[in-house]
């Protein structure tokens, strides 16, 4: 066969092998095949963390809590993240249900985290809190000192979160929010730093 009639019969050859492939899939149930539906947002999933402190504590906390401000929207966590990475494209109506869900979802999976025990003490984030703080060397080295017991007795780590979750500007967060892969990490770092200032806050006041 010459090399012209080869390159010829390719496309014939390659419409063969692609048919012969289907053919194979639809005697396999292929033809029934369904894309995959998105994840029921009202549905309780494990959520777990590759980093750790604060971090790791809010990284859950956001996943739990956007699930759950997906649930109270009706639409799922791949909905809601797509909706809010477009904020100049929402009504004031709109923008306000989700401000309004996305801090109740938060709130929500606080209660959630403590409910199942996976909230940590809080003496188990203070040094790690006061690393960033901006404190009086002096002050810093006092509260260090303070036992363990004396911090988790005096703070608790719902209580933090909650705290910081009330003083985000989350109408402010959201509305900056422009990169829908990005998202989780926005919020995250936001509310990270919340946490901390809201955390050194109660800190000094054990002193």
């Amino acid at each position: 066969m010459s090399r012209l009639v080869q390159v010829a019969t390719m496309p014939a050859a390659a419409v063969l092998a692609v048919g012969a492939v289907l053919g194979v899939q639809l005697a396999h149930g292929g033809g029934s095949f369904e894309p995959l539906r998105p994840a029921d947002a009202c549905a309780a999933r494990v959520v777990t963390s590759r980093a750790d402190g604060i971090d790791a504590l809010t990284e859950r906390l956001v996943l739990i809590g956007l699930d759950d401000a997906a649930c109270r929207l009706g639409i799922s966590r791949e909905a809601l993240t797509l909706e809010l990475a477009q904020p100049g494209a929402r009504t004031e109506a709109r923008s306000n249900a989700l401000v309004d869900a996305v801090g109740a979802g938060l709130r929500a999976a606080v209660v959630r985290m403590q409910d199942d025990g996976t909230l940590p003490p809080a003496s188990g984030l203070v040094d790690e809190a006061l690393d960033s703080a901006d404190l009086n060397g002096f002050v810093e080295a006092a509260i260090r000192a303070v036992p363990d017991s004396l911090v988790d007795a005096a703070l608790k780590t719902d209580d933090v979160l909650l705290r910081a979750i009330d003083e985000l500007d989350l109408r402010t967060l959201l509305s900056d929010l422009d990169d829908e892969d990005a998202l989780d990490a926005q919020v995250e770092e936001a509310i990270t730093q919340a946490v901390k200032d809201s955390l050194a806050d109660r800190l000094r006041d054990l002193l």
